[in-house]
């Protein structure tokens, strides 16, 4: 029942902001603008670029607010806005740059998930921790659930590529979080 509900309070609020409310604008953006903060820190080291990269993705969502069809998820659709502005950004900072390779060494894309005790600050850091391009395809993948041949289109890469990037970026996070465990527990 609620969830009706508050799916009928969106379509009201998406009426009102596409024309114009700045009131209905301000309460979209405070209803979404903490989960899409995280989902543009996921992508971007640094928290000013990250809430910047944000503003011009709420930007967007009020300009293109007619574009969306009512089909799936209003979230889902504001979602794609702050990943596609995140990776606008890193394209413009020339920070994406994919080695081309069809063979994956040491592939870990079948094995089980990183289990470690860290804290979610901790992974966060580790997962900054990664060059640029391991990251955005680790993050699009896993955390966003991209398939491989979606992350292909999107940074204009091979499928190859993204899964071997994956696969590189699961091996680094691995052994990052090894290495953390043991300086944790003392066992080096």
């Amino acid at each position: 029942m609620k969830l009706v509900s508050l799916h009928k309070n969106y379509s009201a609020l998406i009426k009102k902001v596409s024309k114009g409310n700045r009131k209905a604008q301000h309460e979209l953006f405070e209803l979404f603008s903490p989960r899409m903060l995280s989902v543009c820190r996921q992508y971007l080291k640094r928290q000013d670029l990250a809430e910047e990269v944000m503003l011009n993705g709420f930007f967007k969502v009020f300009t293109k607010i007619d574009s969306y069809s009512g089909q799936g998820s209003f979230e889902g659709w504001i979602r794609r806005i702050m990943v596609n502005e995140s990776l606008t950004e890193l394209r413009r900072q020339k920070k994406l740059f994919f080695k081309d390779e069809s063979v994956i060494e040491n592939s870990l894309e079948h094995s089980a998930e990183i289990e470690s005790g860290l804290e979610v600050e901790e992974i966060q850091k580790l997962i900054d921790a990664l060059p640029d391009g391991y990251k955005t395809v680790f993050v699009l993948y896993v955390v966003d659930g991209y398939k491989h041949s979606e992350i292909s289109e999107l940074l204009q890469i091979s499928e190859g590529t993204s899964k071997s990037q994956l696969s590189k970026a699961r091996g680094m996070l691995q052994a990052m979080i090894t290495k953390q465990n043991n300086m944790n527990y003392g066992t080096q």
